[in-house]
Order: structure tokens, then C-alpha cells, then sequence
């Protein structure tokens, strides 16, 4: 049901599933993942790729809509519920009207590049946050960054 990594961070160990379902599927994998570890929902946080918000903005909620993403619609679907942590990554919308799957699955520009590892060490930041300081930290913490 997908690629598992675990990392372990003050004392705390981590969980990084990148589902090997399609992106529209990726409820089963994480509703698997779920159940085989005993994970209860308040420790999920669902990272996205997001093409309402700029390159590189970030946005933590604890709940809330799909955003049309398909995969956060999935994720909803088989866990019955919108009450889940999610972290969305922007990658903007610069496509050409029918180029959304191209542009999604192509390569970064050379100034996303450029800007990229410090968006990474961001999401880092991010994710440690949330499994260390709580979601309402986090939140006030990192979001608008």
C-alpha cells in the first residue's frame, strides 16, 4: 500500500508513508496504515501539493475541505470524516488551460529550484512541529511562512 520510513525525533517516532496507490486512491493506503499501527486520527497529518497557493506557500490546518484536491477528497471519503491535519504545499497554478497533470508531474522551474531547499527544510520544521509541539503550535508557529 505504499513506501514506509520511520524517523525517530525526541523521543517520538515518525511515520512517512508515500502511498503506491494513484493519488486519487491514497485514502486506502492511509486508512491501512492507519489501522496495521494503530495510529489514531489526531496523529495524521496529510501533506499535499496544493495548486490554489503560490510556489512554496505553506498552509496547516487541522480540518477542513478537500480544495478539489483529489486526494485529500479520497482520504475523506474512506475515513468517513474532514477532521484531519493537513499540510498543503503550494506549487501555484502556472499551466496552460489541459496541461494541470503535465505541470503537476513535471520538473520545477529553475527559480522553484532555487528556492526549494529552504521550502524543504521548512516542511521539515513543519513536520516535527506537529509530532512534538501539537497542531495548534505548529499552526501559530509556522503558517503565513
Amino acid at each position: 500500500m505504499g513506501s514506509l520510513a520511520e524517523y525517530k525525533f525526541k523521543g517520538r517516532t515518525f511515520l512517512l508513508l508515500k502511498p503506491n496507490t494513484y493519488m486519487n486512491l491514497s485514502g486506502k493506503a492511509v486508512q491501512y496504515w492507519m489501522e496495521k499501527e494503530k495510529i489514531p486520527l489526531e496523529n495524521i497529518l496529510v501533506i499535499t501539493d496544493d495548486l490554489n497557493l503560490a510556489f512554496g506557500t505553506i498552509r496547516i490546518r487541522l480540518k477542513g475541505s478537500d480544495g478539489g484536491h483529489n486526494g485529500l477528497k479520497n482520504i475523506s471519503v474512506i475515513l468517513n470524516t474532514q477532521n484531519y491535519t493537513r499540510f498543503r504545499f503550494g506549487i501555484s497554478d502556472e499551466f496552460k488551460k489541459g496541461q494541470q497533470v503535465n505541470y503537476v508531474l513535471g520538473e520545477w522551474g529553475d527559480d522553484e529550484k532555487a528556492k526549494l531547499p529552504e521550502r524543504l527544510e521548512l516542511a521539515s520544521e513543519i513536520i516535527k512541529s506537529f509530532g512534538t509541539a501539537g497542531i495548534e503550535n505548529t499552526m501559530s508557529n509556522f503558517n503565513g511562512k
